[in-house]
C-alpha cells in the first residue's frame, strides 16, 4: 500500500505524510478521534468559522516541522533521518491527549491531569503497539534526547505548536491580528550550542509574534463570550456529576457516563486503564448529544443550564482588573435563588466569580535568543526596540463575574 499521501490543508497548501509509520499513526483510530474534537473549543459562539479540529492542528505542526528540520539541515546542522521522523512523530502527537472541550473537561469530569499528562500517557500505550519504535519520539518530547533543540521546536516559548495555531486559529476566525510570518521565522531559525535561536534579521517577525500571541488571547482566546459558554459548559458538566454520584441516571454515552459516576484523580487515570480507555472513547459529540437531552431533565439547574447553552442565552461577564464587590455578588446570588426558586448554594451555578491570566512571553523559561550578526546572543526583550515588549512578560490578571441575564 503507498502510504506516502498528500492532505490538502486550506492553511499551507500540500502537506506530505513523510513515512510508512506516520502514515500508521495518522490512521490510527485514537489520532483519528481528533477529527471530532474542535481546537477552538466554544470559540464558534463568537467567530463561527472557528470549527477547525485539533486533527487539523497536529497535521499543520507536523508541516512545519518538516520545514524547520530543512532550513537547519541547510545550516550545517547534522540531523539523521532517524531523528528527523522522531521529531515528526513527536510534534504530530503533542496534543493527542486533549479531550472535548479540554478546559472544560479539565475542569470538571477529569480532575487534576493536564492534557499532557494523558498525551504521554497515549503516546507510551502506542509504542507498545509499535513494539518501540515511537521510543525516540517520546524522548525528544520529554525532552532527554541528544539534541535539546529538537525539543525546543515541540516545547518552548518559539515552539512550532504555537506558530501553528496562531497561524491557523486568525485564519479560521477572520482574526487578521494573530497572522504572523510563520515561513520568515521558520527560516531565521539556528542551533547555537544546542540552543534553538533567532537570527538577527528575523527579529521584527519575531515582535510580530509576540504581540499576536497577546492579541489572540484578548480577542479569541479570552473574549468575554467565549469565556461565557465555556464556565456554562464547566458549570453543566459540574451539576451532571454531581447528580450522576447522587445516584440519578442521566442520558449519556457510556464513555461520558463512566466519568460522570466516577471521582477521577490524577493517580487514578495514570494507574487504571479503564479511565484512559473511556477517555479515547469521548469526544464532542459525546458531550453534545448530552447536553441537548438534558435540555429536558427533571433537575432545574441542569436543564437550565443546557438550555443557556443551546439557544446562546450566556452567562452576562463582566472583566475587571479589581476583584468584584462581595456585597453585590451576594445580592446577585439572592436573586439567582428567588428567580430559579433554589437554594443560596446552589445559585452558585448561576452567580460566581474566576480570574482569567494573559501572559505572551515567560522569559524565565526558554527564552527566545536573538543571535545577533556578531556572534553574540540577546534575549528578544532585550534585543527589541520595542517599549512595550518587556511588558508582555508581565502576567496580566483580570477577575470576571459571571450571572444570568434574567436577574
Amino acid at each position: 500500500m503507498n502510504k506516502k499521501k498528500i492532505i490538502n490543508d486550506p492553511v499551507y497548501g500540500f502537506i506530505n505524510i513523510p513515512s510508512a509509520l506516520v502514515f500508521d499513526l495518522v490512521s490510527h483510530p485514537w489520532f483519528q478521534r481528533l477529527r471530532y474534537i474542535k481546537q477552538l473549543g466554544m470559540t464558534h459562539l463568537v467567530y463561527p468559522g472557528a470549527l477547525h479540529t485539533r486533527f487539523h492542528h497536529a497535521l499543520g505542526a507536523m508541516h512545519l516541522m518538516s520545514l524547520a528540520i530543512e532550513v537547519l539541515k541547510g545550516k550545517g546542522h547534522e540531523i539523521t533521518r532517524e531523528e528527523e521522523e522522531a521529531a515528526t512523530i513527536a510534534i504530530l502527537l503533542h496534543d493527542i491527549g486533549h479531550g472535548p472541550f479540554s478546559h472544560a473537561l479539565e475542569h470538571s469530569l477529569v480532575s487534576g491531569i493536564q492534557h499532557e499528562a494523558i498525551s504521554m500517557l497515549i503516546m507510551e500505550k502506542l509504542n507498545d503497539d509499535f513494539k518501540g519504535r515511537l521510543t525516540p519520539a517520546i524522548n525528544i518530547f520529554k525532552g532527554i534526547c541528544s539534541k535539546k533543540f529538537l525539543h525546543q521546536l515541540i516545547s518552548s516559548q518559539l515552539d512550532l505548536d504555537r506558530m501553528d495555531y496562531l497561524n491557523r486559529d486568525s485564519f479560521f476566525t477572520g482574526v487578521s491580528e494573530g497572522v504572523i510570518s510563520f515561513d520568515r521565522i521558520i527560516k531565521m531559525f539556528n542551533v547555537v550550542g544546542d540552543e534553538l535561536v533567532i537570527e538577527e534579521k528575523g527579529i521584527y517577525s519575531i515582535e510580530n509574534f509576540l504581540i499576536s500571541r497577546r492579541l489572540m488571547y484578548w480577542q479569541v482566546y479570552l473574549h468575554k463570550t467565549v469565556i461565557a459558554g465555556e464556565q456554562l459548559l464547566v458549570k453543566l458538566l459540574e451539576r451532571a456529576k454531581e447528580l450522576a454520584l447522587a445516584g440519578q441516571e442521566l442520558f449519556a454515552t457510556p464513555a461520558l457516563s463512566h466519568f460522570l459516576k466516577h471521582t477521577v484523580s490524577e493517580k487514578d487515570f495514570l494507574e487504571k486503564p479503564e479511565h484512559l480507555s473511556n477517555f479515547l472513547r469521548l469526544d464532542d459529540q459525546d458531550i453534545f448529544a448530552s447536553v441537548k437531552v438534558w435540555q429536558d431533565h427533571q433537575d432545574l439547574i441542569l436543564s437550565s443550564l443546557c438550555r443557556m447553552l443551546t439557544t446562546r442565552n450566556l452567562y452576562r461577564i463582566e472583566i475587571t482588573n479589581e476583584a468584584p464587590d462581595q456585597q453585590r455578588l451576594e445580592r446577585l446570588k439572592e436573586n439567582a435563588a428567588s428567580v430559579f426558586k433554589i437554594s443560596q448554594e446552589e445559585a452558585s451555578y448561576f452567580v460566581f466569580t474566576d480570574v482569567i491570566r494573559n501572559r505572551a512571553y515567560n522569559a524565565g523559561t526558554s527564552n527566545i535568543n536573538i543571535l545577533k550578526k556578531n556572534n553574540v546572543l540577546i534575549d528578544i526583550a532585550k534585543a527589541s526596540d520595542l517599549s512595550n515588549l518587556e511588558s508582555l512578560d508581565k502576567t496580566v490578571k483580570k477577575h470576571i463575574l459571571c450571572y444570568p441575564r434574567i436577574i
